[in-house]
């Protein structure tokens, strides 16, 4: 198999950490992450929003709009920024 780019890490970022990649897939990953610090730095996010939510009450409910705006940060590829200053 080829090296992943970072639009493909994005695609394998919850199966990576949800461990379901088989060997040849993590091995791409752990392999990319070695050398992409934007990846890095998106796959710590997303191990940080999983803690954070993990632990937060199952009864709270996002409005639609900050739904919409969380789904469109983590489409949006690593070391790009849809926000406005």
């Amino acid at each position: 198999m080829t090296d992943l780019n970072c639009d493909e890490l994005v695609e394998l970022v919850t199966d990576y950490l949800d461990g379901a990649l088989d060997d040849e897939a993590g091995r791409r990953v752990a392999d990319h992450l070695a050398g992409c610090d934007g990846c890095t730095g998106y796959v710590d996010q997303m191990r940080q929003t999983i803690a954070t939510l993990g632990s937060s009450r199952p009864d709270v409910e996002l409005t639609d709009e900050a739904r919409n705006a969380l789904l469109a940060t983590f489409r949006e590829p690593p070391g790009r920024s849809t926000r406005r200053t």
